[in-house]
């Protein structure tokens, strides 16, 4: 928690202050109480006092009235909001190696279902944008809101030889600068975008990676990966068996170098608790809300009790 106007806080010492007074009073009665020899005559010249009751309700009272302070510090918590405008584009992986069997049912069928499951957990405002790699990048949907066609496309997506890893962010770059040009002037800079890319190999042809991350971060749009398989990954290739491994330095390096967050995903469920982990962070955002309202009801709340239990119990307000 956090306060807009923190110096009222320091009225806090002013409750603090009216407290060791009321302590010192306490002390007092007792001392002059104790001056008496003779107790049977100082109760029946003395009412009868309530005793630790009207101790409580000037305690309740108390701390109803640094809670009122409190509130005057306009405290404020932060919560989770969707964001209002956001351009992302998905880029996947769609080279042959994402046939191999490493991944139940295979790696190419579990990315499609991940990737479904990530156009869903995105804010409905968010536009989002589908790449697809294998020897050349293509764009398949431009960045939109209509999720329908984005997960359409992501069903009709067809395997292809060699993984162009460079191509797929210069296509991603590409459909998002195409995309804010598009805006209304003034707007571009309002637009925060990010490119998230999936991947299970090697970039085999294109340009280098290092040409993509330099044009990535000219662009101030931070690349997240995900690096999809295990190192036991095969492909059957014409009757032989070819290992398809995991390039997890190559995607950490451009995430890393980006902005970018890197993670690494062996299973179906760790790809889609990756992909739900990135929408969140993506689709949402934490702002501070005024929560001082809370305590304003809760000190008059206290204040209240405290001041009608000592009415009852004393027949005075403190």
């Amino acid at each position: 928690m956090t306060f807009q106007e923190p110096l009222w806080l320091l009225a806090l010492l002013l409750v603090a202050a009216l407290v060791a007074v009321y302590v010192v009073l306490q002390l007092r009665r007792k001392a002059y109480a104790a001056r008496f020899t003779n107790v049977a005559l100082l109760g029946s010249l003395v009412p009868k006092r309530p005793g630790w009751k009207r101790h409580l309700a000037f305690g309740i009272v108390a701390l109803g009235l640094a809670t009122l302070v409190v509130s005057l510090a306009v405290p404020s918590t932060e919560v989770r909001v969707p964001r209002e405008r956001a351009t992302v584009v998905m880029a996947v992986d769609v080279s042959l190696s994402m046939q191999a069997r490493d991944v139940e049912p295979d790696r190419f069928r579990a990315m499609q279902t991940a990737a479904k499951e990530f156009v869903d957990v995105l804010p409905e405002r968010i536009n989002l944008g589908l790449v697809s790699f294998a020897g050349t990048a293509t764009t398949v949907v431009a960045p939109t809101t209509d999720r329908a066609q984005v997960a359409t496309a992501i069903d009709n997506l067809e395997l292809a030889e060699a993984t162009a890893i460079g191509e797929a962010i210069f296509t991603s770059l590409s459909a998002i600068q195409n995309y804010q040009s598009s805006l209304e002037a003034g707007e571009e800079d309002e637009v925060p975008a990010r490119i998230v890319l999936l991947s299970d190999g090697y970039n085999t042809v294109g340009r280098e990676d290092t040409q993509a991350i330099d044009a990535a971060r000219a662009a101030g749009v931070p690349v997240s990966t995900i690096a999809f398989g295990t190192d036991y990954g095969t492909l059957d290739l014409d009757g032989e068996t070819v290992p398809v491994p995991v390039d997890r330095q190559t995607l950490e390096e451009i995430a890393d170098a980006t902005g970018g967050s890197y993670s690494e995903a062996a299973s179906a469920a760790e790809l889609e608790d990756v992909y739900a982990d990135l929408g969140s962070q993506i689709g949402y955002t934490t702002e501070p809300q005024d929560v001082s309202y809370w305590f304003v009801r809760v000190g008059v709340v206290l204040a209240l009790i405290g001041a009608v239990l000592s009415l009852l119990w004393t027949n005075r307000l403190v």
